[in-house]
């Protein structure tokens, strides 16, 4: 049963000529790139802005992503990133990447675990407030 997600933030990133690798399509690597950039908008959004400081912050534990079409240049990617419950000091995170002005076709999707992370303990900690509540008004 797939879990309930909330739509949190949508990023318009441009291709460059140089995502492209010698196949002619924007590199595998660069998808986890647009779905990075995305995350980091929507987290500086929310006032997340030294990513992980002295009190903590938010790390990846693990990403995966489904290539379902290449991507080529000229094109904008339109990337969303949406969230799943909470857990303790995770946050389950998603992508879709879809062209601007090909909105109906879904060129990738993908996964990212987040995690709370405390820089002085090495360890993981409770995800703040505000993240929780994000899902619970969503």
């Amino acid at each position: 049963m797939e879990q309930h997600r909330i739509l949190v933030h949508t990023s318009h990133i441009p291709v460059r000529w140089g995502d492209m690798d010698a196949l002619g399509h924007v590199n595998n690597t660069v998808y986890f790139r647009y779905a990075e950039q995305a995350r980091i908008e929507w987290l500086e959004s929310l006032g997340v802005t030294d990513m992980v400081n002295v009190d903590g912050g938010p790390v990846i534990i693990n990403a995966s992503c489904t290539f379902l079409k290449p991507i080529v240049y000229p094109a904008t990617v339109d990337v969303a990133i949406l969230i799943g419950k909470p857990g303790n000091s995770s946050l389950p995170t998603y992508f879709e990447i879809r062209c601007v002005g090909d909105d109906a076709t879904l060129y990738a999707e993908g996964a990212v675990k987040v995690v709370w992370w405390n820089p002085r303990t090495g360890i993981s900690q409770p995800l703040p407030d505000f993240i929780r509540q994000i899902y619970r008004h969503g």
